[in-house]
């Protein structure tokens, strides 16, 4: 049978976003830059790093679309290696980096690189590698959930020392997907799933901030001045957007009332800017993306790629999810980013050299 080529309507849509993203960025953040000292009062800042991550995340795209994705599987433990090494990094004095009290940047000298997102690509491809060696065993514990619950659990730990318990609970579902998609035992599935729910209430009542956001996710308003400030303006955001908007660079919320206005909640600048049309397309264009990765998953041509494929899709799919789902307030807030989307190098870099994995997969696929 011949082989396919790439899927373009994934290229296309990734690149639409990517360059959507970037427009997005500039609007949500010039007033913000122009007026802080931590950008050196630049109004290019986020956009021109935007630019540079874009950059780079296209040779990484163009790179990993072009290698045989079946050589990850031999290379899995030197990438998750990899990505365990630099999640300790940012606890070393002179490399990692602190910022608003979390510890989650390690300075590479041309850029600061966020280590959990290099550690969740780790972990899906050192997941497909295993889930596709022992398919046949993932009924038994000690193959379909035991070795991957370890694996979550040393990643939860570095994350709770960070702290970064939104990207524990991204990094969590996303190993479930992979464990139900691959074959694990679903009685294992609900008691584990239900274990892991418990410790991360547990985890919420051992910080006051975290139950604070609890309380404000209940009753913002009662919260408004404080715990759920966040939430009221992005909720202000997206309902003085109307219809169609106010228009592009129209957003009042971003004169400084909207925290994170750039990055965990740039979503609701784009509704107050294009309104809820706007957020309509932006949504189906995820919805294609989505699509076009599942449909690559059940076309791949060995369960490696099966599996490579489910976990970048879920991954993706989750964290826009959750980020929408936290602004327009449905979950309690938790900074995850929304994928092609949001300010930050390090996830638009890793999120394109994924989809290149996934492109690469599609190349390699038999037609059917």
């Amino acid at each position: 049978m011949a082989k396919r080529s790439i899927d373009y309507p994934l290229l296309v849509v990734t690149m639409i976003l990517v360059m959507f993203g970037i427009l997005m960025v500039f609007s949500a953040s010039y007033y913000y830059a122009e007026s802080s000292k931590n950008t050196q009062n630049d109004p290019l800042f986020y956009f021109w790093k935007q630019i540079i991550g874009a950059g780079i995340g296209l040779a990484a795209m163009i790179f990993c679309s072009l290698f045989d994705y079946n050589k990850y599987k031999k290379l899995r433990f030197i990438i998750l290696g990899i990505g365990f090494v630099l999640m300790l990094l940012v606890f070393v004095p002179g490399i990692g980096i602190e910022r608003n009290g979390s510890r989650r940047w390690v300075n590479l000298g041309i850029i600061d690189l966020q280590s959990i997102e290099v550690l969740k690509l780790a972990i899906i491809i050192f997941m497909a590698g295993g889930i596709s060696i022992n398919y046949e065993k993932m009924k038994q514990f000690k193959y379909g959930m035991a070795p991957y619950l370890v694996l979550l659990m040393l990643a939860a730990l570095l994350l709770y020392l960070q702290p970064n318990f939104s990207a524990v609970v991204t990094l969590a579902l996303t190993m479930f997907v992979m464990m139900l998609v691959g074959g694990a035992n679903l009685w294992h599935f609900v008691i584990m799933g239900g274990i892991g729910i418990a410790g991360g209430a547990a985890m919420m009542l051992t910080e006051t901030y975290r139950m604070n956001r609890i309380f404000a996710y209940l009753d913002p308003w009662k919260y408004s001045g404080k715990e759920s400030y966040q939430l009221v303006q992005s909720l202000y955001s997206i309902g003085s957007g109307g219809f169609f908007g106010l228009g592009l660079g129209n957003s009042r919320q971003k004169y400084l009332f909207l925290p994170y206005m750039e990055s965990d909640c740039i979503f609701a600048i784009i509704v107050e800017e294009l309104g809820f049309f706007g957020g309509i397309l932006l949504l189906t264009a995820f919805g294609i993306l989505i699509w076009r990765g599942v449909r690559i998953a059940l076309r791949a041509p060995n369960m490696f790629g099966t599996m490579l494929a489910t976990g970048i899709t879920a991954l993706i799919a989750i964290q826009v999810f959750i980020n929408i789902a936290v602004v327009t307030g449905l979950v309690p807030p938790t900074g995850v980013v929304l994928p092609f989307i949001s300010a930050g190098r390090t996830s638009l870099i890793i999120f394109m050299a994924s989809v290149g994995v996934l492109l690469n997969i599609s190349k390699q696929s038999h037609a059917v």
